[in-house]
């Protein structure tokens, strides 16, 4: 069996989900993505409960609030520079994450690594129709961050140690949106018989 040719650039939450993963030849290690900045891009509408999907309730009362829940994207930007992740993936992972990243689209960003990658590199960036959610919540005034994945954002690049927190911070534009105590709740793929 050959070695892996593909890998992914996470830049968010992922980033602290694959920083201990590999397949024990070729780890993830840090990279960096010239030409983009991280910023809150894509979101998801919690007033519709999809199933196999996730929906977002309030911790103080259970109920599912009618707000659009953003998520971490990627946007142009000649003069930055964005930390994240570079792990190895197969075939079936990449179909894994394509299915999970549902509000995004993979492509191929190889040519803006920093150092010459081991093979061609994929991120995922927001779908026209992720950003178009994100956009209507905030003209809605109902676009929101669930607390738990800022936290876990932060938490990866604090993880990654040296200046890679530092350098997360200057590579991202987080403010302007509510942050919520919200709890995610997968949901089934189907409805239960009644």
């Amino acid at each position: 069996m050959g070695g892996l040719s593909d890998y992914v650039f996470a830049y968010g939450s992922l980033a602290g989900e694959i920083a201990t993963a590999g397949d024990g030849r070729d780890g993830p290690r840090v990279a960096t993505l010239a030409g983009r900045r991280r910023v809150w891009g894509v979101a998801a509408d919690n007033a519709e409960a999809i199933p196999g999907y996730k929906q977002y309730l309030l911790r103080s009362d259970g109920s599912a609030p009618q707000v659009f829940v953003a998520f971490l994207d990627l946007a142009d930007d000649p003069g930055c520079a964005v930390n994240g992740m570079l792990a190895p993936v197969d075939g079936e992972r990449l179909a894994e994450l394509d299915l999970r990243e549902r509000n995004y689209d993979r492509v191929d960003v190889t040519a803006a690594i920093d150092k010459p990658p081991p093979g061609r590199v994929w991120t995922y960036v927001g779908s026209a129709a992720g950003r178009g959610r994100l956009a209507a919540g905030v003209r809605a005034q109902r676009a929101v961050v669930c607390r738990d994945y800022v936290e876990s954002a932060h938490a990866a690049f604090l993880r990654l140690g040296g200046n890679e927190y530092e350098r997360f911070l200057a590579s991202s534009r987080l403010d302007g949106l509510p942050v919520l105590d919200l709890e995610r709740v997968d949901l089934p793929l189907s409805e239960p018989a009644r």
